[in-house]
């Protein structure tokens, strides 16, 4: 378990996931099971909540409220780093907050634009969270086959776990 302040784990998970388009949103459905499927990241400073446009009509907005227990992945492989979000999902009516995350691109979602009945604001209230990052690519690679010839452990990178 990391140190890190709150303000400074929110600081650094805001960082990593910052530029991420989509993240990964597993729930869990009636059956049991974990179901995960992309989601559109909206472009807002990490605070410790994340948002999602949805369907009202959607199964994952079925499994959330049934079960808000999440899960958020997100992944820059380029860059060597991965972040996992553990939280509580709660399903929102705003109408300010929609008009703030609303772009042009819902509309291939959402036949009646803003105004669609179907759109359903999807507010992730993180919990805890894990982080790993590696030493880029070429280094991990490198830092691998060192491993391998040398049967010394390689060096992988940071990762730390904290609570939100």
């Amino acid at each position: 378990m990391s140190e890190l302040s709150h303000q400074d784990s929110v600081k650094k998970i805001a960082a990593i996931i910052k530029d991420v388009k989509f993240a990964m949103l597993t729930t869990v459905t009636d059956e049991g099971h974990l179901h995960a499927r992309p989601m559109t990241t909206q472009q807002t400073e990490f605070d410790g909540d994340v948002w999602f446009i949805g369907g009202k009509d959607t199964e994952s907005v079925h499994d959330m409220h049934a079960r808000p227990q999440v899960n958020l992945s997100y992944s820059k492989p380029g860059d060597g780093e991965y972040v996992s979000v553990n939280g509580t999902a709660e399903l929102v009516e705003d109408r300010a907050k929609l008009d703030e995350l609303w772009s042009d691109f819902y509309k291939a979602y959402f036949e009646g634009g803003k105004e669609d009945p179907n759109i359903q604001l999807i507010k992730i209230n993180a919990h805890g969270a894990e982080f790993w990052e590696g030493d880029g690519k070429v280094r991990t690679l490198f830092a691998l086959a060192k491993g391998a010839l040398t049967g010394e452990q390689a060096h992988m990178g940071t990762n730390e776990t904290f609570k939100l």
